[in-house]
């Protein structure tokens, strides 16, 4: 196995105490911070990812994981901002208003900050006004919206129009998720994407970003 090869198992073991040391030796053995990121800890967690899509891991397993995952990170950031390495894209995410479950919304958090994106985490219960002057602030290629209430999803819909209203709609797109949301639910109120669990809603987001 290469130490491209450990790092990503000691991801997917959430070595999290282990990690930093075996990505210090890459590094001094030679190899860029770009990959050791894309081919040790990236890849990783691409497995982590898959394995909680086909129900092998569970939720506390990957958050297990994307704690090795950022203790890695924290030991290439620097070299990567030397290198010119930029992340995927930045994204808003938040549990909208009224609704306090934020459990799923962490998952999701992870997982698409485990690929490369820089997420702005408004928390839960977040009014419609805050999300829109995050995104005024941030600029994000995409805001992503959980709803685990069949009070609270028609939140979702407000956002979008306020979006519409501020002149924002048409430089990011909105993914939603959440118990009671659907592929249906996301076509009425005008998302772009709707993602049935967090594997899910990384990968659509990547694709989000790519259109």
């Amino acid at each position: 196995m290469s130490v491209f090869d450990d790092i990503s198992l000691l991801v997917q073991q959430g070595k999290h105490r282990d990690i930093a040391a075996v990505v210090q030796g890459a590094l001094d053995d030679g190899a860029s911070a770009q990959q050791v990121l894309d081919n040790g800890l990236l890849a990783g967690m691409a497995v982590v990812g898959d394995k909680f899509k086909n129900n092998k891991m569970f939720v506390p397993e990957v958050m297990i994981a994307a704690k090795a995952l950022s203790a890695g990170v924290e030991i290439l950031r620097p070299l990567l901002a030397s290198e010119g390495v930029e992340g995927i894209g930045k994204i808003v995410i938040c549990t909208v208003e009224g609704d306090l479950h934020d459990i799923g919304k962490n998952l999701v958090k992870l997982m698409m900050e485990g690929i490369g994106f820089e997420c702005f985490d408004l928390g839960a219960d977040v009014k419609t006004e805050a999300i829109i002057a995050k995104v005024k602030e941030v600029n994000p290629q995409v805001v992503a919206l959980s709803a685990m209430l069949t009070t609270t999803m028609g939140q979702m819909a407000r956002v979008i129009e306020s979006l519409k209203a501020e002149g924002l709609r048409d430089n990011v797109k909105v993914l939603i998720g959440g118990t009671p949301i659907s592929e249906k639910y996301c076509h009425d109120i005008g998302a772009d994407m709707y993602a049935i669990d967090a594997a899910s809603a990384a990968e659509a987001a990547v694709a989000l970003v790519g259109k």
